[in-house]
């Protein structure tokens, strides 16, 4: 059964934490890991990049010189790709790049990313991952203690205070359990989740 160390929110060891072994205990599966990155990387592209192409490039209309006589090649416009100021052939227009992956590769690869990050040691657990007010100092201090440049916070639900004081840190990010996505869990150094989340993670993805 895979383990994480349970630290407490002033980022004192306070015990370990037995991790749900269908969640954070699985066979890494990176083909499938591969497939949902690129597969984010996709969704996330605005495809708003557009070229012109020689139609739609302004003036070009008169032939530009004789067709014979010259000892130049026949030029029809000077507009075509390959004049100065022409337009583009087949260059970008606005597409949407997005596509969807199927509900068990989706599934496949959240516990491989998991299972991947239990199986490094970069899983912390926080046994009350619990904010009275916006406290940026507090959770620097909870990240420092452990060990984490590059973080990402999970907590079981949205929890305003916990984004509001993390978000300012560098290189952390925090994200609840019905946002989480295979790309910031890779990203991250370390995965600093609440206790509650873990129990989340092994109740929605057993």
């Amino acid at each position: 059964m895979p383990n994480a160390v349970l630290y407490n929110m002033q980022g004192e060891k306070c015990g370990e934490m037995e991790l749900p072994a269908a969640v954070f205990g699985a066979e890494v599966n990176k083909s499938v890991l591969h497939d949902s990155v690129v597969n984010y990387l996709a969704n996330q592209r605005q495809g708003t990049q557009s070229t012109k192409t020689r139609t739609e490039v302004k003036g070009g209309g008169k032939k530009p010189f004789r067709q014979k006589g010259t000892g130049r090649a026949r030029q029809g416009s000077t507009r075509a790709p390959q004049w100065t100021k022409g337009g583009v052939a087949l260059g970008p227009k606005p597409r949407d790049y997005s596509y969807s992956l199927n509900k068990k590769v989706k599934k496949l690869a959240m516990v491989s990313a998991l299972s991947a990050k239990a199986a490094e040691n970069e899983v912390a657990v926080v046994e009350n991952l619990q904010l009275d007010e916006i406290k940026t100092k507090s959770m620097a201090q909870l990240l420092n203690a452990v060990g984490a440049k590059k973080a990402l916070v999970v907590t079981s639900e949205k929890n305003e205070n916990v984004y509001l004081s993390t978000r300012n840190i560098a290189g952390a990010k925090t994200a609840f359990v019905g946002m989480l996505n295979v790309y910031d869990i890779l990203n991250s150094d370390i995965l600093v989740a609440g206790k509650d989340a873990v129990e989340k993670l092994g109740e929605v993805y057993a």
